[in-house]
C-alpha cells in the first residue's frame, strides 16, 4: 500500500471575500451544488463551512495531486466533500479522472477566522 497526505489552512476571510464578489460564478467553479446546498443551509456560519470545503479540496489535491497521470486536468468540482449521515466528513470523486485509490480519509475543522482540513489517502499498489 502507498500512502500520501495533503493538508490545508485558510483564512475564512478570504473565501467570504472570494464569494462576495463573484457571487454564483464563484461558487460553481468552486463547489457542487451539493455543497452550496449544504454551506447555504448553515445561515450566519456559512462562510466557515464553504472555508473548510476549500481547504479540504486543496489539502486533497495535494495528496493526490502525485498520483494523476496530467494534474492540471482536473478540477474543483472533480472533488466533492459532504458528510455522512452521522456529520463525518466524506470525498466523493465525481471524475474517473481520479484512480487507483483504495481509502481515502479527511479531517475538517473550523473557528472564526480560520478552517483546516487533514487528508490521508490509501493507494493501491502498482
Amino acid at each position: 500500500m502507498n500512502i500520501s497526505c495533503g493538508t490545508d489552512i485558510i483564512e475564512i476571510e478570504r473565501i467570504k471575500k472570494l464569494i462576495d464578489e463573484t457571487a454564483r460564478d464563484g461558487l460553481d467553479r468552486i463547489y457542487t451544488k451539493s455543497e452550496v446546498d449544504y454551506c447555504e443551509s448553515k445561515k450566519n456560519v456559512k462562510y466557515q463551512h464553504y472555508a473548510v470545503r476549500f481547504a479540504a479540496k486543496e489539502a486533497i489535491f495535494k495528496a493526490i495531486s502525485d498520483k494523476l497521470d496530467n494534474k492540471f486536468d482536473i478540477s474543483w468540482n472533480d472533488v466533492e466533500v459532504l458528510n455522512d449521515k452521522n456529520g463525518r466528513p466524506k470525498v466523493n470523486f465525481i471524475s474517473d479522472k481520479i484512480k487507483g485509490i483504495k481509502n481515502i480519509e479527511i479531517s475538517l475543522s473550523h473557528c472564526k477566522e480560520y478552517a483546516v482540513a487533514n487528508v490521508v489517502a490509501l493507494w493501491e499498489e502498482n
